[in-house]
């Protein structure tokens, strides 16, 4: 009876210890990939990865932690590790959306967008309600120069989120380069509507009414960029452009060197017709 008392203490406490030691190791796993988060979003990647490391260590299978330390590698620009880490993240989890998310936004970082809109296409295909992934493929399709499948990424993110400032200034800046003035306005106007204290939405606005004549709109927009963020040299730019078009030349050239002063490069046939209207060099 003694043996079989003394055996079964030995049982229990091996089974604490067995119980103890796993508890450990899941907090402690946990706990590192915790940490690497919150260095991530602190900026310091090389904590975040040396953190992802050693939970990765504790367990191998964890497709977050290979997802999270890829986009640390990443953010430090070393797309190769990057890529490699999503890759063994999809390894492990062939459903993981945000590893190909998270893939072809490195893929197009290095200019590759044929195979970040295939990426793209497949986190999408998981979850169809992905607005980011919707519009990081619209981004892709846009700097290809598909602008209606841009466009009809943006309008599906924006319809996902009612409140993607992003989705609308971009599907704003792709119905500009189409030559669709109002619609681009429309979707200026409404950035502008969420953030009203964003100069760039207001220059483009203000561009985009120029192409309409709407000066008055136009300069009003110009003026508000500048008021805004009165360092935004490309505003000074534009409303050079209106002030010229409008005959106010002394109002131009002060506009000119303020941009070029701001480190603007001016267009070398905006300045010659300057030159000619104004019969001035400078």
């Amino acid at each position: 009876m003694k043996l079989q008392s003394f055996l079964i203490r030995i049982f229990v406490l091996i089974g604490v210890l067995f119980i103890n030691v796993f508890l450990v190791y899941a907090e402690t796993e946990e706990e590192y990939y915790n940490r690497g988060l919150d260095c991530v979003k602190q900026g310091d990647f090389p904590q975040a990865i040396s953190d992802f490391n050693k939970a990765i260590k504790i367990n191998p299978n964890l497709a977050e932690v290979y997802s999270s330390r890829g986009t640390a590698y990443a953010k430090q620009g070393d797309f190769p590790q990057a890529i490699s880490d999503f890759n063994k993240a999809i390894e492990i989890n062939p459903n993981y959306a945000e590893a190909y998310y998270n893939r072809g936004l490195t893929y197009a970082k290095q200019g590759d967008f044929p195979q970040a809109i295939s990426d793209f296409n497949k986190a999408i295909e998981i979850n169809p309600n992905y607005a980011d992934v919707c519009y990081c493929r619209g981004l892709a399709y846009y700097n290809q120069g598909n602008l209606d499948q841009a466009i009809s990424d943006y309008t599906k993110a924006i319809e996902i989120n009612p409140n993607f400032v992003d989705a609308y200034y971009n599907r704003g800046l792709a119905y500009y380069k189409q030559g669709i003035f109002p619609q681009a306005i429309s979707d200026y106007s409404k950035v502008i509507e969420m953030n009203p204290k964003d100069a760039v939405a207001y220059d483009s606005r203000g561009l985009a009414c120029l192409k309409q004549e709407d000066l008055p709109q136009a300069i009003s927009d110009f003026n508000k960029a500048i008021e805004i963020n009165p360092n935004y040299a490309e505003a000074y730019n534009d409303r050079g452009v209106y002030y010229c078009i409008s005959e106010e030349y002394d109002k131009a050239w002060a506009d000119v060197h303020k941009a070029e002063e701001l480190g603007k490069v001016i267009n070398p046939r905006f300045l010659q017709k300057l030159k000619t209207d104004s019969r001035r060099d400078k």
